[in-house]
Parts: C-alpha cells; sequence; structure tokens
C-alpha cells in the first residue's frame, strides 16, 4: 500500500512549528527505509503533500498560518490520490474534544506530546520492505 517509488522507500512528511519537535522525529525516524520530507507550517506542508504523496504525514494540531492540523487533515483525506496516507496527529492537548475533532477530520492516529518514540515506530509500518 505504500506509495513507494523506485527507491522502496517509506515517505514521511513531518509538519511541526517547532524545530526541537522536527529534530526529535527526525532523530526517531532515521532508518534507511525511510525517506523523511518537513515544514514547519501547513502552507508549506500542502505541496509537498501533492508533490510528493506521501505514506506518513505526521501532523501538528496547532500551527502558525491559515491552516491547522485538523484542517490539512481533511484536505489530504478529501483528496483521491492521497485519501489512503496515514495522518499521525501530534498535539500537545489531551482533550477529548481534541480526539474526536481529529477523528472527524479523518485522522488515523493521535500521539500526544510528549510522545513516545517506540510509540511512533509501531505506528509507521516498515514490515514489507
Amino acid at each position: 500500500m505504500h506509495n513507494q517509488t523506485l527507491s522502496n522507500k517509506i515517505k514521511i512528511l513531518i509538519v511541526d512549528d517547532n524545530r526541537l519537535i522536527r529534530h526529535l522525529l527526525r532523530l526517531t525516524l532515521t532508518d534507511s527505509r525511510i525517506e523523511l520530507f518537513e515544514a514547519d507550517c501547513g502552507e508549506k506542508a500542502l505541496p509537498i503533500i501533492t508533490d510528493q504523496n506521501p505514506d506518513y504525514v505526521i501532523l501538528d494540531v496547532m500551527m502558525p498560518g491559515e491552516l491547522n492540523g485538523f484542517q490539512i487533515c481533511e484536505m489530504v483525506k478529501s483528496w483521491k490520490d492521497t485519501q489512503n496516507c496515514k495522518i499521525i496527529m501530534l498535539t500537545a492537548s489531551s482533550q477529548q474534544e481534541d480526539f474526536e475533532i481529529g477523528q472527524k477530520s479523518g485522522a488515523d492516529y493521535y500521539l500526544t506530546k510528549p510522545f513516545s518514540p517506540k510509540e511512533l515506530l509501531s505506528i509507521i509500518d516498515l514490515s514489507d520492505l
């Protein structure tokens, strides 16, 4: 089900305005089977999503700019070419309302900060590479 090209790598886009969180995610996802992309806001993420068609998007909920993570998730899930992309919402909020909004927007997974790198890695399927 992966959107692999000739490289046979899983494509993962990290979208978070916090540089340190992006760095931690990069360290967690350092694997020769993974091709990483990064954006610090939703507006920068959209062209990467349409150009690269990632297998996973790790998406912060609250970011600067016009689009929050829920809106990006809803857009990605509504587009034919990207609807199978797995969305992992990453947020500091553990409120039930946020989980429900995430589900309604189409999120596949929901992790709260601080997150467990092991939990994140258990979500990403590298088994068929």
